[in-house]
Formats: structure tokens, sequence, C-alpha cells
């Protein structure tokens, strides 16, 4: 079943339009489900909807110092995307961090993938891979190649910042990398839970 609309979508900046279009998962490529995998959550098959180790490991990485980053699955990117709004507060992560738990006790992996890929922002008020395929490479989101699909998940944690045409050099950089723990990602069995 479709969702139709979120927050994030509905906060849009003024004049920015909104491009949002909903397919189930069968009809989004295999290449892009594991290039999301690899690129936002590897153990996402394997985790309730949070991953205590990821989250320990990015707290203790946050203390010392280096670059920031999150620990963040994709079932909380989920609920985040679906119910909550952009930003942080420990408000909203704690939410979060709830509404995970309880997708994951009632969703499916399939379900929250497909979910996922339907409502994540690409840039430019483009919502969905469907959107996003269609706009960024003028092809559906079934006939996205590897590359497409590596080049789509290496903007996913700042889409409006970094950009998929024309790629920079940070964003073809990601995108190789993530073409390579793709492949990882199907040779180990981590996209088994939504592709059978």
């Amino acid at each position: 079943m479709p969702i139709q609309g979120t927050l994030n979508m509905m906060m849009r900046p003024d004049g920015t339009k909104l491009r949002h279009d909903w397919v189930p998962l069968e009809q989004i490529s295999p290449h892009l489900v594991r290039a999301v995998i690899a690129a936002e959550d590897s153990r996402f098959c394997e985790h309730g909807g949070i991953d205590f180790d990821a989250l320990e490991e990015a707290i203790e990485d946050n203390q010392a110092g280096g670059r920031l980053r999150g620990g963040s699955t994709l079932t909380q990117q989920t609920a985040k995307n679906v119910f909550l709004w952009n930003g942080g507060g420990y408000a909203r992560k704690a939410a979060e961090a709830w509404l995970a738990l309880y997708i994951d006790s009632i969703w499916t992996k399939r379900r929250t993938m497909e979910v996922y890929l339907n409502i994540a922002e690409w840039g430019d008020g483009i919502f969905g891979a469907e959107a996003a395929a269609q706009l960024r490479f003028g092809k559906s989101a079934a006939d996205l190649s590897r590359e497409d699909a590596a080049l789509l998940a290496a903007v996913l944690p700042s889409p409006n910042k970094w950009r998929v045409n024309p790629p920079g050099a940070y964003v073809r950089g990601r995108a190789n990398t993530l073409t390579q723990r793709a492949q990882v990602v199907e040779n180990e069995g981590l996209d088994r839970c939504v592709l059978k």
C-alpha cells in the first residue's frame, strides 16, 4: 500500500516542485536495494530496527573526535521519513528509535525497504526511487544499472548538498566504493531479507 505523503514532503521550501511516484519493490532494481544496504545499513537483515553495535561504534568514533557519523538504520530512517521531521534533538531521536522498533515488529524487511525507497529524498523535491530514476537518468527505477544505483545511494546522506548529475569528485568516488560494497552485499547474502 503506497504512502501518499510525509511531513518531509510537505516541508519543501517555497517554489520547490514535489516529485513523487510510488512503485512496488518489484519495480525497483535490485542494484538499488543492494547499493542502499551497502551505503546505509549493511546489517539491515540482522537487526531488529536498531543496530546497537553500529550505534556504539558511532558514539565511540564521535567521542574520539573524528568525523561525526550517525548510527541510524534504514528502519530508523524510514521511521523518521514517514512519521517525523528532519533535524536533530533528543526527543526526535527517541521517537525515531521507538518507531523503528515498532516498525520492525509489524512490517517485514521487504516492506520497510519498499517504503524507504519510495519516500527517500534525492534532492530538488524528488522523493522515491522512481522519480529519482526518471529525473536523474531518464529511465525507470527497474532499469537502474549498478552504476546508477551507486550514484543514487552515494547522495542519500545529504541529497540537497551532493549531486547525482553531474556528480562531483566525492560523489563519484563514493559511488565507486558503493558499487564494490554492493557486490559484497550480493555475494554474502546481506540482502536476503529483501531480495529472494
